[in-house]
């Protein structure tokens, strides 16, 4: 049985370029063992990394409660009868552990590498728009129908149908104020903007989603909003020195410039990163996509899960062995 939603939500968020697929695995049964909500891969065609999906679905199999995500999908890149039916059987095969994860796609020269068509981002959005309604239909209405522009649907069903009930959350992700955020604010039930986003920050890019909710006549409550940042996290001021220089090492950057990037991540200290978490939680935001230094440390994740998600979640402490 998938387990029980915690307050506030952890993801570790993996760019799955330059990792391997045991690093992958190791990665999953990591964040599964130690309690973290969730694990997402990004979604690239072109670039040097394995395929999104396929990949989701493997490390799916080796997890027994770590929610899915895909961060995100390209819609252009997939019929949405397609991503719905492959959600749908994903979320089947895990017992419920889907978040669908998508967008109107944001990389235009991995679509124009591929040969997929990069419509302006008005049209994109329109058609995720479209796509978003479809998959909701196909997921919940036997013999649904669907006349769009650019999508249509003629008495298709969706047999098994997923697990989770009425469907799998549906994650929007973007940045884009007049088009993407429109679309968040009337079909998502999770809204993905930035990353490493000061509070100020977020709280203009929630005042324009708010906005198209009252447009859309629908309670921007309903949505659930996330927060993106790296972590880079040691287990005192020396360890956390220690950690920063290897991550600098790895980005051909020195420990100083390093350590000047990390201003609005998680970083320092557990209790350091417990005071940075607070802040956006006391303004509502409970649900966290973490990006550890590549490739992510088991250390890190260890001592991220036993010192700093206690403080958010009640219940046993996760397993470290």
């Amino acid at each position: 049985m998938v387990a029980e939603t915690p307050q506030v939500k952890f993801c570790v968020r993996v760019n799955q370029g330059g990792y391997s697929y045991p690093e992958l695995s190791r990665i999953w049964r990591d964040a599964d063992r130690l309690g973290y909500y969730a694990a997402s891969l990004y979604d690239l065609l072109t670039v040097p990394a394995l395929e999104c999906w396929t990949t989701l679905s493997a490390l799916g199999a080796q997890t027994e409660n770590l929610r899915l995500i895909p961060m995100v999908l390209a819609n252009l890149y997939r019929h949405p009868v397609l991503t719905a039916k492959m959600a749908a059987t994903l979320d089947v095969i895990t017992n419920g552990r889907v978040v669908l994860g998508i967008g109107a796609g944001g990389g235009r020269g991995d679509h124009r590498a591929a040969g997929i068509s990069f419509p302006p981002t008005s049209v994109r959005v329109e058609m995720l728009e479209e796509a978003v309604e479809v998959i909701k239909r196909f997921w919940t209405q036997p013999g649904a129908e669907f006349q769009g522009r650019y999508y249509s649907l003629d008495g298709a069903s969706c047999d098994p149908p997923p697990v989770q009930s009425p469907h799998p959350p549906i994650l929007i992700g973007g940045h884009g104020e007049r088009y993407l955020l429109r679309a968040a604010a009337r079909h998502a039930d999770i809204c993905n903007i930035g990353q490493d986003m000061s509070l100020e920050e977020h709280r203009e890019k929630l005042g324009v989603l708010e906005r198209h909710c009252q447009r859309a006549w629908r309670d921007a409550a309903e949505i659930e909003v996330t927060h993106n940042a790296r972590v880079v996290i040691g287990a005192d001021a020396r360890d956390f020195g220690c950690v920063v220089k290897r991550a600098a090492a790895g980005e051909h950057a020195t420990a100083e410039e390093y350590r000047a990037s990390l201003v609005k991540s998680i970083a320092g200290t557990p209790q350091q990163c417990v005071a940075r978490i607070q802040e956006y939680v006391d303004a509502g935001i409970k649900f966290f996509f973490l990006v550890f230094p590549h490739p992510a440390p088991t250390e890190s994740l260890e001592l991220f899960a036993r010192e700093v998600m206690p403080h958010f979640n009640t219940g046993p402490s996760p397993a470290s062995g």
